[in-house]
């Protein structure tokens, strides 16, 4: 997707005047509760007193950007990780769990990653720390045991990383997994060794907290440090790289800290150094003060990070400085852990449960950005503001394509919170966000919450009212609780282990029917001769569908059945159309999306469309017809109604944008577009009726009617022609009309 498409869809504060996209620089941290910072908490500790975990970079960031209140993660690593990459949630995506094999199994070749999208957009692209997936957990000799699912096979080029979520157990792994410098090295990885030699005595880094200079520092370096330093070496490397060239960079450091084992923090020299004048340090417990220094050694990793974003080649000299122009991204994966730490500093901030399960101390984490061009005084989002709305870790793979150009990949979880992080009113909206932790599953939509459990038995709670899931309402809102189920269900949540969406690619002639299993592409994801998934079936509600022409002529397929899918996109060439004829009465539904992308078509023909989220009709994509849509539909293609005696009826909003045309075919008598939502205008109107050239003037035509009108077409005067005669556009309140001239 180009910039011009990029803009269509709803990023106006990113103009064509902006030559250049944001960096975006990614901490992720392990097991960091929501309540481990200061403004969730800390910061009120330290003011009455108490003992607190310092964490002054994350604060400053905090007081320079947005405060996510309600940001959520997943209940432990691997399906953290998996959610993050893919945008899916648990329900859908493959690794729903914690399990050695998740290491050979957990992103597919056909998951678009961030790292996928954003290289393609032309980043720099740099990933250190736990990946998770692809190798094996030998502590001394480790394998890769799948290619496809490595972090070089996704997109990230500059990596140092551990491969297996149970190797990293462990800070001090005396090998990691380094981006190849020889083309035949397995998956574009070598084994090198974890120290920090490289580092030792460079008058470039006089202020880290690894005290490598230290006589005691050991040989087998702690591995954080190890991470951190790449990523400062590649942050100041691409900082000045994109000072020069413009190329922007995209950078994940994805540390252990604060994951067990605590103790292996003190084989480092001035471990708690930091606490040195602290009074309530010697009185915590070990785990504690263990877990306490962790977080503040990567804190002031973080620091220096983003003091490379200030200062690029180190001079002092701020003029080269990048800052302005980087998203900084802080979250945690998951909540915390059981413990002292819990108990004695309130590391989940008071919140029911821990990490591993799915009560909020599990799922809720810190989540701080700041992006000083757009989050500052001049800006809707002011710098230190809190946002209480909710965020998921799937929505940072789209957020970051649509900051980036990228398209975003089809069906996924996720939504973009662009509009949210600048403080727009929000068009891109998801009603609901969904959880899956092993046996039990859970649903959050606005401030209700519902859990099920592997026995069916749920619990309801209101979140505004009672944060920390104290009071279960499920018995007084029965029918509150089947709504919510329902809609939980129907997000593959009770699905055995091992099931994902699966990816199709249609395979049909001209005039096959859609419905049939031999016209689409079976699905199989296998890794040297284990076969983990397949899919040969028709298609389903898993599926992420795509219908391309690459041929040389126009080609239909034909919908003689109900459709269900969870996405369904349709594209084609020029000369080369790719067309779907819905036969009337027939039901599509593409849960998570339909994108109708250019020459593309969809013709209705009477039929219904429906979509939990959108209806997105692509530049030059086509949408033509009658009967219904049951979604919110985005018009940046072409919307061509043609009425009779019913008209196209939206059960939703209807957003046109600026190279969106809609044009209304067909009689004239009633409206051709009732949209029981809002309808936000742009773009151009064209009117098609026949027999309405001999129309006495002032003869007024209403061409949509809506809840509420807002914006409008850019037709030059607000005039309409259609076979020689001039209609004036009539904006109402509730409707769009035209008055014969």
């Amino acid at each position: 997707m180009n910039r011009v498409l990029l803009i269509l869809f709803g990023l106006s504060f990113i103009s064509a005047a902006d030559a250049k996209p944001p960096n975006i620089l990614y901490f992720y941290v392990d097991d960091m509760g929501w309540g481990s910072i200061g403004p969730n908490g800390q910061s009120e500790r330290r003011a009455a007193g108490l003992a607190n975990v310092q964490t002054p970079n994350l604060d400053r960031l905090a007081k320079q950007g947005v405060n996510f209140t309600r940001g959520y993660g997943c209940h432990v690593c691997s399906p953290a990780r998996a959610s993050q990459q893919t945008g899916f949630h648990q329900g859908h995506t493959f690794a729903d769990r914690n399990d050695p094999d998740n290491a050979k199994k957990a992103m597919r070749r056909d998951d678009v990653t961030i790292g996928d999208a954003l290289s393609a957009a032309g980043y720099a692209t740099g990933y250190w720390g736990k990946w998770g997936f692809g190798g094996s957990k030998d502590p001394q000799n480790p394998v890769v045991v799948n290619v496809q699912t490595l972090p070089t096979s996704h997109g990230y080029q500059d990596v140092l990383a551990e491969l297996h979520h149970v190797r990293a157990h462990t800070f001090f792994q005396p090998t990691l997994w380094r981006q190849a410098t020889n083309v035949t090295a397995r998956g574009g990885l070598d084994l090198v060794p974890n120290t920090l030699t490289s580092y030792r005595g460079n008058a470039a880094y006089p202020n880290l907290p690894a005290r490598q200079n230290h006589a005691d520092y050991p040989a087998t370096a702690y591995c954080d440090d190890s991470y951190a330093f790449a990523a400062f070496d590649f942050v100041r490397r691409q900082a000045q790289q994109y000072q020069k060239t413009g190329q922007p960079f995209f950078g994940l450091l994805a540390v252990q800290v604060p994951h067990a084992p605590f103790d292996e923090i003190t084989r480092l020299p001035d471990w708690d150094a930091a606490y040195a004048d602290d009074p309530h340090f010697a009185s915590l417990d070990t785990q504690s003060r263990q877990w306490a220094a962790m977080v503040t050694r990567i804190d002031s990793h973080i620091g220096n990070i983003l003091a490379a974003l200030e200062d690029p080649n180190g001079d002092g000299d701020l003029s080269d400085s990048v800052a302005r122009e980087t998203l900084v991204v802080f979250q945690s994966d998951n909540g915390g852990p059981r413990g002292s730490c819990l108990k004695e500093l309130d590391s989940n901030g008071g919140l029911r449960g821990t990490k591993g399960t799915i009560y909020e101390g599990g799922i809720r984490v810190p989540l701080i950005m700041r992006w000083p061009a757009k989050i500052n005084g001049q800006s809707e989002r002011a710098a230190g503001s809190v946002c209480d709305q909710v965020v998921d870790v799937t929505d940072l793979l789209p957020t970051f394509c649509e900051l980036a150009g990228a398209e975003v990949p089809l069906g996924i979880d996720g939504v973009s919170i662009a509009e949210i992080l600048v403080g727009q009113e929000v068009t891109k909206r998801r009603d609901f966000i969904i959880h899956e932790a092993s046996n039990q599953a859970s649903i959050i939509r606005g401030n209700q919450k519902l859990i099920r459990n592997a026995r069916g038995k749920t619990e309801l709670y209101d979140l505004s009212l009672d944060p920390s899931e104290s009071h279960d309402l499920s018995q007084s809102q029965p029918k509150l609780v089947r709504e919510m189920e329902a809609l939980l269900l129907g997000e593959r949540v009770t699905e055995k282990k091992g099931f994902a969406v699966t990816y199709h690619q249609w395979m049909g002639k001209d005039g096959d029917s859609a419905g049939e299993a031999d016209h689409w592409s079976p699905y199989r994801y296998e890794n040297e001769g284990i076969i983990y998934q397949t899919d040969d079936g028709a298609p389903q509600l898993a599926w992420i569908a795509k219908m391309e022409n690459t041929g040389t002529a126009d080609s239909l397929a034909v919908a003689e059945r109900n459709l269900h899918v969870l996405a369904l996109e349709i594209r084609g060439r020029e000369n080369a159309r790719q067309l779907l004829g819905l036969q009337e009465g027939i039901e599509l539904v593409g849960r998570n999306e339909i994108r109708i992308g250019p020459f593309g078509t969809i013709d209705m023909h009477g039929a219904r469309i429906a979509s939990m989220r959108a209806v997105d009709v692509l530049p030059l994509g086509t949408l033509l017809g009658k009967g219904e849509v049951d979604a919110t539909l985005r018009n940046g293609g072409y919307l061509v109604i043609q009425s009779s005696a019913k008209p196209l009826h939206l059960i939703g909003d209807y957003r046109q944008h600026e190279q969106g045309l809609l044009a209304v075919e067909g009689p004239t008598e009633s409206p051709g577009f009732v949209i029981d939502g809002i309808a936000e205008l742009d773009g151009k109107l064209e009117f098609r009726s026949k027999g309405v050239t001999e129309s006495p003037k002032g003869t007024e035509i209403t061409v949509l009617t809506a809840k509420k009108v807002k914006g409008k077409f850019s037709n030059p005067d607000d005039l309409v022609s259609n076979q020689g005669r001039q209609w004036q556009i009539r904006y109402g309140s509730k409707s769009v009309s035209l008055i014969a001239r």
